[in-house]
């Protein structure tokens, strides 16, 4: 029995190290630019919609990992037993499989480059090197509070530019970056993406504060931090109601309102339990699905504006 126990345990300890809801950070934004580019052109590159999203998910498996690794090196992560490094507890096996994603996603960013425009390896290799800025040593930005600036830029106008121009059939941006069309698209998706960010640091704020790690929260503190998610939220909102407004996005994008029960879910989580950590560990995962949703809506607000 005791033995049946420690293997649900551990069982349990994998499921929270791999974080596969936090895929969709990857994914949300390709399915945004490909429906944009569905609304607009009525067509899309498939086959680089389905390898763009294998691309990022083999990036985002690297980032994940070797944000353990660098986490391990600082000894932040001492006490997390879901992490990587902990688990597996060889540090050599970890570095290899991380940088053999890497390198395997980038390869296959190459290849769409290839067919549509180099531009988009570039966008997506400045991705990488931000995400590596963010927890890499001798770096290590997320330490002095820069890791969700990083976040915005990466998920928004550098991932929506790449994905518009990857999967746009007609060579539209061939000669350009499409940054205005990436910004009015992507910041309120990659902001609400940020949020997922931010909010993974509320029940470890005395933790990372005592190593050195002055995310956002260890500077504001939790009562201040939890006073800035309604805005941010409305701040969300407000980007995508500019768009359908400006008639950027057709009105049938409102649907981005179906994430609203998961904002208001997440505002009163941490309004309760601010000064409560143990509590909060939740936050996170309400995050990714008010991110989640919020792209789900935005999606088919557009299939069915280009139905219409």
């Amino acid at each position: 029995m005791k033995i049946l126990m420690i293997k649900e345990d551990r069982k349990n300890l994998w499921v929270q190290a791999i974080k596969w809801p936090l895929y969709s950070v990857a994914i949300i934004p390709i399915f945004i630019s490909g429906a944009f580019n569905l609304f607009l052109y009525e067509n899309i590159n498939i086959f680089n919609f389905f390898s763009f999203i294998f691309a990022s998910i083999l990036i985002l498996f690297w980032e994940n990992l070797t944000n353990d690794l660098f986490d391990s090196e600082t000894g932040i992560d001492k006490f997390k037993f879901h992490s990587v490094v902990n688990l597996v507890k060889n540090k050599k096996i970890i570095s290899l499989t991380a940088y053999s994603s890497l390198i395997m996603g980038l390869f296959i960013v190459y290849l769409i480059s290839r067919s549509t425009n180099l531009n988009v390896f570039i966008l997506v290799l400045s991705c990488c090197i931000l995400g590596y800025l963010y927890q890499g040593p001798p770096f290590r930005l997320g330490y002095f509070g820069f890791g969700e600036p990083l976040c915005w830029i990466a998920f928004g106008p550098l991932a929506h530019s790449a994905a518009l121009i990857a999967l746009d059939p007609n060579n539209n941006y061939y000669s350009r970056i499409p940054w205005k069309e990436a910004f009015l698209l992507g910041s309120g998706p990659s902001l609400a993406i940020t949020l997922v960010l931010f909010c993974s640091h509320f029940h470890q704020i005395k933790e990372d504060k005592s190593y050195g790690k002055n995310s956002p929260l260890v500077i504001l503190g939790a009562r201040r931090s939890a006073a800035l998610i309604p805005w941010t939220i409305f701040i969300i909102y407000a980007f995508q109601s500019f768009a359908i407004i400006n008639w950027i996005l057709p009105p049938s994008c409102f649907l981005f309102f179906i994430s609203f029960p998961y904002a208001i879910k997440l505002i009163k989580i941490l309004n309760k339990y601010r000064d409560k950590p143990a509590y909060l560990k939740s936050c996170k995962f309400i995050a990714i699905k008010f991110q989640t949703m919020n792209g789900v809506g935005l999606t088919i607000g557009m299939l069915y504006g280009l139905l219409s």
